[in-house]
């Protein structure tokens, strides 16, 4: 592990506020640990200046990505694995959000799940030690209920399909057709989970605690949802009748 080089990647939109306190336990964090990492943001060109209010900051470790306006969850990570994978200065690339939901106090758990080839580490709340606050029940039932479909359409034994806090290797994210994916909503993490698992890549799963944001609004929406479980029935559909093909559009 302590050979690793570690970039997070944070989307954001109209994410001033949270982003500040994020990136102040961050930087608590880092000082004071063994991990070392950078930081890439990355704006969908927020009107609430997102991006200047960081760069402000000036933190040696941050950096800002500016995309031209508002593209969703999938095209901004998309975006940014192209940009840390073309430096090849990463061996590990942690994904998390930008309002406090994923905490800075699980990161030492995650970072130790590490494995060496194409590996990904998935913070679960779905688990044994995992847990949600301040959801309503509905919210909680509705996340659970999507990754039981998932897991059962997809045929993929993972607790939390849909969560973004993720550890993923830069083996693994190389191997991966990643610009010939398009899921744009929270959908992206159910395609990163499935292509991974086509490529072979070791899961290591670690329970988390995710926290509702405090600030902002979330990016929730029913669109989302039905983006999810339209795209999730036609990959498990395709899975079954055309495996091979399935893995040679996601798996270099």
């Amino acid at each position: 592990m302590a050979m690793e080089k570690l970039v997070i990647l944070i989307p954001t939109y109209n994410e001033a506020v949270s982003i500040v306190e994020l990136l102040e336990k961050l930087s608590g964090f880092r000082v004071n640990s063994q991990y070392q990492f950078d930081v890439v943001v990355i704006d969908d060109n927020s009107p609430d200046k997102t991006a200047d209010i960081i760069d402000k900051l000036e933190i040696y470790w941050v950096q800002v990505m500016r995309r031209p306006g508002k593209g969703g969850l999938g095209a901004a990570y998309r975006a940014g694995f192209d940009k840390v994978l073309a430096g090849n200065q990463y061996t590990q690339i942690l994904t998390m959000d930008a309002d406090g939901s994923h905490r800075v106090e699980d990161l030492p758990a995650m970072f130790d799940a590490i494995h060496l080839g194409r590996s990904m580490v998935l913070g679960t709340r779905w688990m044994p030690g995992g847990s949600v606050v301040n959801w309503p029940k509905s919210r909680e039932l509705l996340s659970k209920s999507g990754t039981i479909y998932a897991k059962l359409a997809l045929g993929i034994n993972l607790n939390d399909l849909t969560g973004g806090f993720r550890i993923y290797s830069a083996e693994l994210l190389n191997a991966l057709n990643l610009k010939d994916m398009n899921a744009t909503g929270y959908c992206f993490q159910i395609e990163m989970a499935m292509a991974s698992h086509l490529a072979g890549a070791k899961a290591t799963q670690v329970p988390i605690t995710f926290v509702e944001r405090i600030n902002g609004v979330s990016k929730m929406s029913k669109a989302i949802v039905i983006e999810a479980l339209t795209q999730t029935t036609r990959w498990g559909l395709m899975r079954r009748l055309r495996p091979n093909a399935d893995k040679l559009h996601y798996v270099k």
